[in-house]
């Protein structure tokens, strides 16, 4: 299974203090496939993390030793995530988001990871549908 991964359960597996944090380490726990994840989403987990060097290398760690494959933003997914950003600016979209709708569409990966229900809820995947959203 290839799933995306967003800020929020990212913050939760390395802040045990999070309230998701058991929620989303046992779903990891039993989680067997790929991990996907953009620049945007990582920046956002480590401004969580509050200056920390000590969570902010766990994070940097998910993604050095190949937890979570980071995906890098070209040109064309940047112009799709600004269309998006407009689509979406009633609720609004941010950036970090935008580039995880992108990134789906791009990859065809239709599962999302986030503690976000309610905007993952609304945003659409083209003609797909909807994202199915874990934990």
């Amino acid at each position: 299974m290839q799933v995306l991964l967003d800020t929020g359960p990212w913050v939760a597996w390395i802040d045990r203090s999070e309230k998701s944090h058991i929620a989303c380490t046992d779903w990891l726990k039993t989680f067997h496939g790929e991990l996907f994840s953009t620049e945007a989403v990582l920046t956002e987990v480590l401004y969580l993390l509050n200056y920390s060097y000590k969570a902010q290398s766990a994070a940097l760690d998910f993604a050095l030793t190949g937890v979570v494959s980071m995906i890098p933003s070209s040109i064309e997914s940047l112009k799709s995530v600004k269309r998006l950003m407009r689509k979406y600016s009633d609720l609004p979209m941010d950036y970090a988001d935008a580039s995880l709708v992108v990134l789906a569409m791009d990859l065809g990966i239709e599962n999302i990871l986030t503690l976000d229900r309610n905007d993952f809820g609304i945003y659409r995947l083209g003609k797909k549908g909807y994202f199915s959203i874990f934990p």
